[in-house]
């Protein structure tokens, strides 16, 4: 498994889904910001899986549990970043959750 790549792919194509729902969810104001925001990364995030799967860096037995935790770690994500949005730390960090769970959704069908 090529753990650093999944973690970087699980990082960005969450960060896009949170984006792009972000970007979606505008139209309806302030709310539908940040709704559209987790609505968009909880959907996208698990598509990781299917990268993985795709690229090989992950048994097939493993896609469910890469998905979930993706996702899982995108939800995380998104609430540690709406609640440091005050401080450029809580964000930075929170980045690096989406990335995480899928690794960690890769290790527990492992074993």
């Amino acid at each position: 498994m090529n753990k650093l790549a999944l973690f970087i792919v699980a990082s960005v194509i969450g960060g896009l889904g949170g984006f792009l729902g972000s970007v979606s969810g505008n139209a309806f104001g302030r709310e539908g910001l940040f709704v559209g925001g987790f609505i968009g990364g909880a959907i996208l995030a698990p598509v990781t899986a299917w990268v993985a799967r795709w690229r090989r860096w992950i048994e097939p037995s493993q896609f469910w549990p890469v998905a979930v935790g993706a996702g899982v770690g995108f939800l995380a994500a998104a609430i540690l970043a709406v609640n440091t949005l005050s401080s450029p730390i809580g964000p930075l960090i929170a980045t690096t959750l989406t990335g995480l769970g899928a690794l960690a959704g890769a290790r527990m069908r492992r074993n």
